[in-house]
């Protein structure tokens, strides 16, 4: 599979960039991999690059965008940061991704047993963490259920991933009402933003 040229990037949609992710998420649970020459690629990027989907993501070692969506060199930006929540300067890479590098799909990516949703449910604190922390936060108030207080903390595994999952959805929202760039294109057709889930125990992608 060859390094996508600002041609091939020119026939991607955002329905279509949305297939080739779910296609290299099937890949990769099969344990299956697109025949890539990295070498290659890397040659044939050497001069540009031409993605077609950027994805923000957790910095969980198990949560590697490229892997888990079998992507090459040059296939995606990848945007990572505990919790993967948005400021302005991932909103600005965004910005950059879509709006001037071509990419055609925005795609928040939460995951299943997440140690900074952990850390929010428990209301760490520890040095700069405590600021990652009160990012997070809200989606564990916006998860009403379990009222229990007992209940609502990192060892309830199910409150976990469902405050994951809302950190998804309250990022979003984030990234259309705080980036008129980025909201403009979704209106537009221009541009896709989605969510999903990844489950650390089978390698599967849940897009919602």
């Amino acid at each position: 599979m060859k390094a996508h040229t600002k041609e091939t990037q020119a026939t991607m949609t955002p329905e279509k960039s949305l297939r080739f992710l779910k296609e290299g998420n099937q890949r990769f649970q099969n344990n299956l991999k697109a025949n890539r020459n990295l070498l290659e690629q890397v040659n044939d990027t050497s001069e540009g690059q031409f993605p077609f989907a950027t994805i923000l993501s957790c910095i969980d070692s198990r949560v590697s965008a490229e892997l888990v969506f079998d992507q090459g060199l040059g296939d995606i930006f990848s945007i990572r940061i505990a919790g993967n929540f948005v400021n302005e300067d991932i909103l600005g890479s965004m910005e950059f991704a879509s709006k001037l590098a071509g990419t055609k799909l925005i795609v928040v990516l939460g995951h299943t047993s997440c140690g900074a949703i952990k850390g929010a449910c428990d209301h760490a604190r520890l040095g700069n963490l405590t600021a990652l922390i009160n990012k997070i936060e809200p989606a564990v108030a916006a998860v009403k259920e379990p009222k229990d207080e007992s209940q609502r903390n990192s060892g309830n595994l199910e409150f976990v991933d469902n405050v994951s999952a809302k950190n998804v959805e309250i990022t979003i929202e984030n990234i259309r009402e705080r980036s008129k760039v980025l909201a403009e294109m979704e209106e537009n057709g221009e541009v896709m933003i989605v969510g999903a889930m990844y489950n650390v125990s089978s390698g599967a992608v849940e897009f919602y």
